[in-house]
């Protein structure tokens, strides 16, 4: 196909630009720095002098989304791919107008894809300055490290952006309408990563509405309720992450007949991914959950399979989450609780990583593993991990879900010793009780 992607100045959309990459790559840079300041007496190396050079921080965060969007503009280049610079509209099926710096051009077309991204979504009592009250992408952009900042949401960016401006010194409290961290993960692996971030000094409030928040005085003084208590928050920022939004504003779609659902997201077919108009497709956070590049990856290679009339699929059990909080935490397939609310009868399988000899070696021993599988198929259903190093080890799992695999079967696979992964055999084996380690 000869191929035209519509996109501002820079490729790589959210993800690259103001999401996954950047929030990536200063974790990263914040934990190394928070290890330093308390984490290697243990191994026998005294640190002394650490100095926090924030806007060296950031320019290292600059240059590793750089490197990346560059590359995927040498992707394009490489498949001759042309960078049609502006935003789009689309005027009718097969004709997208672009207004670009240069003025507006038009683009015919026998397919049109939709793929737009999500934004943060913004409260209306707490709407966005970019100063004070912030989204995730001023977040990641602070030039100094607030003394005390609220933030607004415990799902995974704000757990995230929370861990890295606690360990560079901020003082952080996160409110959340729900009763608990990480909402979206399961229940019992849930608590124990909000356990562990509180240790390392983070503080939850639960069950708590921000109803404003005001400037005086140089301050953002939050004001919030829970339940009948009521209270007022000083600090220096306050992050709103509530959650994010379909980004369809301008596109045309209303004009084109494309059909939206009352929360915005583009309806389409979840086979095809075509919309109710012929030769229009979606793909990624503008069609709905679960917002994750690697889902939109998916679905984007699928969708173009079927227009070139192979077979596209896209299997949604199979998508695995991970909070890049330290320790990590990934999932994939079905929680305990979901599994349960199917109507499955489930047999659940835990190790810890004290009884794992890899960790023990790298001081990381906090954590677990948790299978969850049905109790008269012995197929997995879900996999669960508390890890400093659970994002790498969940493709394991995803793998062998992938390949409808029993708990059995990984259980006799064999795992090099001593590595990490053999706390999923582990957890394998103690779905049947068989686990030899504890």
């Amino acid at each position: 196909m000869k191929v035209a992607c519509v996109e501002r100045e820079y490729l790589g959309g959210t993800c690259l630009n103001v999401g996954c990459i950047p929030s990536k790559a200063l974790l990263d840079s914040s934990h190394r720095y928070a290890e330093l300041k308390h984490g290697l007496t243990n191994h026998g190396i005294n640190v002394s002098g650490v100095a926090l050079d924030l806007a060296k921080m950031l320019e290292r965060k600059n240059k590793v989304v750089a490197a990346n969007t560059n590359g995927v503009a040498f992707l394009f280049k490489k498949n001759k791919i042309d960078h049609v610079k502006g935003t789009g509209r689309i005027v009718k099926p097969g004709v997208v107008e672009v207004t670009g710096a240069a003025g507006k051009q038009t683009l015919e077309c026998k397919n049109i894809l939709i793929a737009t991204g999500s934004a943060p979504v913004q409260l209306p009592a707490l709407p966005f300055d970019g100063k004070n009250v912030i989204s995730s992408t001023e977040a990641l952009t602070l030039s100094e490290v607030p003394k005390k900042m609220v933030i607004v949401g415990a799902g995974y960016i704000g757990v995230e952006m929370g861990s890295v401006w606690n360990r560079l010194g901020a003082e952080v409290l996160i409110l959340e309408f729900l009763d608990r961290a990480v909402p979206g993960m399961d229940k019992e692996v849930g608590g124990l990563l909000q356990k562990s971030l509180e240790k390392q000094g983070i503080k939850f409030r639960f069950k708590t509405v921000a109803e404003s928040a005001k400037v005086e005085g140089g301050k953002i003084k939050v004001t919030w309720s829970s339940g009948s208590e009521k209270g007022v928050e000083e600090v220096d920022k306050v992050m709103v992450s509530v959650g994010r939004r379909p980004v369809t504003d301008g596109l045309g779609l209303a004009e084109a007949g494309v059909e939206v659902d009352k929360k915005g997201f583009v309806v389409v077919d979840k086979k095809t991914f075509a919309t109710r108009v012929p030769g229009i497709y979606a793909i990624g956070d503008v069609v709905g959950n679960p917002m994750l590049a690697h889902k939109a990856e998916e679905e984007g290679i699928a969708c173009v399979e079927t227009m070139a009339g192979k077979a596209g699929h896209v299997n949604y059990h199979t998508i695995p989450a991970v909070c890049y909080t330290h320790p990590e935490i990934a999932q994939v397939g079905l929680t305990e609780d979901d599994a349960k609310a199917a109507g499955h009868e489930v047999a659940v399988g835990k190790f810890p990583f004290t009884a794992n000899g890899r960790a023990r070696c790298m001081d990381e021993t906090e954590g677990l593993v948790k299978i969850v599988a049905d109790a008269k198929t012995d197929r997995i259903l879900g996999v669960h991990i508390l890890h400093a190093r659970a994002s790498e080890m969940i493709a394991e799992a995803t793998v062998a879900m992938e390949f409808h695999a029993s708990s059995e079967d990984v259980a006799r696979a064999n795992h090099a010793h001593p590595t990490l992964p053999e706390a999923i055999k582990e957890a394998a084996m103690a779905v049947e009780k068989r686990a030899i380690h504890i």
